[in-house]
């Protein structure tokens, strides 16, 4: 492993979901290098060669073996395996940042890479990703939830910055509470849309999707600057409609 230049990293993306791809492509506007990326279905590689031109698709122990930052991007539920089988081959190496993507995970779940000698992280995006350029400007308003070691966290830190994103250090031991609240927003709002509309669509309203797209945002831009008030002027707002 050789450094570009001084500072700048070769980042390799193991999973090319809608997640890692971006990420990778927002470092390599940072000015660091991305050598690789592993993609096993017919739509990642169409999206990692969308995302991320020119960079080699590879098999995931390549990908490690050239990279000095790893982004490992897989669903929650593949993520302990990943780490612990790449373990067994002896593929990690000393000195490489490691960092997953998992709101569910702190670092604990990278101990078997971090025996190797890897620096772990977890940089876990609080956005919902379309795996599209999109996605570049949308991290420009995201928050990450970043779990390191004291020592480490400014590595994580600075990751997050450089991809355009503001940092929130979460404990290692509060990361279930952490990842309760992720999935607590993501799926009421889900469940709260799709209830709408249906509800809509059931007596005949067309496109309750549209229709409902401007009242669903400012309600939440309204809950949401309600939940900070130290940093909003309550007396400016209107209070919420109670038929509504």
């Amino acid at each position: 492993m050789n450094r570009q230049r001084s500072g700048r990293l070769g980042v390799g993306v193991v999973g090319a979901g809608r997640v890692g791809p971006v990420l990778a492509a927002a470092l390599a506007g940072a000015g660091h290098a991305v050598v690789g990326v592993s993609a096993l279905s017919e739509r990642s590689r169409d999206r990692a060669d969308a995302m991320l031109p020119g960079v080699p698709i590879l098999d995931v122990q390549e990908v490690i073996r050239r990279s000095e930052l790893v982004l490992l991007t897989v669903p929650d539920a593949e993520l302990p395996g990943l780490v612990e089988g790449l373990a067994a081959t002896g593929v990690w190496q000393p000195g490489q940042i490691v960092a997953h993507t998992s709101a569910k995970y702190g670092t604990a779940v990278l101990a078997p890479a971090a025996a190797a000698g890897v620096i772990p992280l977890a940089l876990h995006p609080a956005m919902v990703f379309t795996g599209t350029s999109v996605d570049l400007s949308a991290l420009t308003t995201a928050w990450f939830g970043v779990t390191a070691a004291a020592p480490v966290q400014p590595i994580g830190q600075a990751l997050v910055v450089e991809m355009g994103a503001e940092p929130v250090l979460i404990a290692e031991a509060d990361r279930a509470t952490y990842a309760e609240a992720i999935e607590t927003v993501s799926a009421f709002s889900r469940s709260i849309v799709e209830q709408s509309v249906s509800l809509l669509r059931g007596i005949g309203v067309e496109s309750p999707g549209f229709f409902l797209s401007a009242l669903a945002r400012s309600s939440l831009d309204h809950a949401l600057a309600h939940a900070q008030p130290d940093s909003i002027d309550l007396g400016s707002l209107p209070e919420p409609d109670p038929h509504l």
